[in-house]
Order: C-alpha cells, then structure tokens, then sequence
C-alpha cells in the first residue's frame, strides 16, 4: 500500500520540488548578492555606509522570516499599493533575511585576510577596488564556502515557509495531498523529509565540490 500511495504522491511532489528548487536557486543568487553588497559597506571608511550596511543586518536578522514574506506579499499592497507576485516576494524576502546572515560571513572573511596582503597590494600601486578582486577576494572566498554551505542548506529549509502566501512549492503540494486523505499523512511527509533529503544533500555536494576545487587553487 505505502509503494502505491507513493506512486500516487510523486507527480504533484515532484511538481512542487521543481517551484522549491527554482525559488532556492533564485533566492541564493538574490542573497549572495545582498550578503557582498552589505559585507562591502559593513567595511566602508564611510560611517554613513557602515550605517545602512549595520541597518539592513540588524532588521533582516532580528525580525522573523515568516513576517518579511507577510508583509511583502500582503502588507505592501495595502499600505503603498505595490503589489508583487507570491514568486517574487519569496525571493526577495528570503534573499534579504539570508543575504543579512551572509553579510557577517562576507565582513569576517575579509578581515581575517592577513593584513601583510592589504600592505604588499598597496606597495603595489593597486586601487582599492583591484587590491579587493586581485588579492582579497581569492583568499577569502575559500573561507566563505563552508559557511555559505551551511547558510544554503537553511535557505532550502526555509523555502518551506512560502507555502504560506500561496506559492504552490514542495511543502504546498504536500498539505494539499493531505487535505485529501489524512489518512495518509505518514507517506505524505516521509516522501516530503526524502526530498528535502535529496535537495539539501545535493546542494552539499555543489558546496564540498567547490570547497575542493578552491583548496586545490591555494595549493
């Protein structure tokens, strides 16, 4: 029975692991982009930069994930009339609470960057921006990857939360499938916890993969 039931769970399953994926992917890509942007003015000389950079970090990461989607995808439409799609206000809403996590990730690699390489760079004559691509940057990238693996995987995991406003992701299909027939809520989430498996594992391996590829480069 547990082999049939989840032959019958897989399509819409399987339907919504494709929306989790798109949205995690997506939502990286947004967060990774807010975590460089945030780090970078977290380590400006300008003290109205650090500002904002210390403003974002602080809200993002002090407020709950569930209430930023709320309010980006029902608040907004009510206070200032801007309304966005339930795919757009999951990215943005998750790529603004984990690019916050990442942001302290991006600021902490950097700086653990000896400072000898920052005084060999300038006796070089390189600009701020080329000593930060040509000589920082390669070196703080490799210390980066672990924790952004770890901030990937709780990125997926909190993909679950999108179901919320509508967005027919993984978690979705499978309330979906249980409002149907509780009576088969074991398979349901055990076929939910195996892909999520599967998702998360892959993404560790995209992230060990590029752990190996910049070790060997430091070698």
């Amino acid at each position: 029975m547990l082999q049939t039931s989840i032959w019958e769970f897989t399509p819409l399953l399987l339907r919504g692991a494709l929306i989790t994926i798109e949205v995690t992917l997506a939502a990286t890509v947004a967060a990774v982009l807010c975590a460089f942007l945030s780090g970078f003015l977290r380590l400006s000389k300008s003290r109205f930069l650090r500002l904002i950079g210390t403003v974002y970090v602080e809200v993002f990461r002090g407020t709950s994930l569930l209430v930023q989607l709320f309010w980006l995808y029902f608040a907004l439409p009510i206070l200032l009339d801007i309304h966005i799609s339930a795919m757009s206000a999951a990215i943005a809403a998750i790529g603004l609470n984990y690019g916050a996590y990442g942001s302290e990730v991006v600021r902490s690699s950097i700086v653990s960057v000896p400072k000898g390489q920052y005084e060999a760079a300038t006796a070089l004559n390189m600009n701020p921006w080329l000593r930060m691509r040509r000589v920082v940057l390669p070196q703080a990238l490799p210390l980066m990857l672990p924790s952004f693996g770890n901030l990937q995987i709780e990125l997926l995991k909190g993909t679950s939360l999108v179901y919320l406003i509508t967005l027919t992701d993984l978690t979705y299909q499978g309330m979906i499938l249980r409002s149907y027939d509780s009576s088969k809520t074991p398979e349901i989430f055990a076929m939910l916890l195996f892909l999520y498996f599967i998702l998360a594992y892959s993404f560790t391996w995209v992230i060990r993969f590029l752990e190996r590829r910049s070790a060997k480069g430091r070698a």
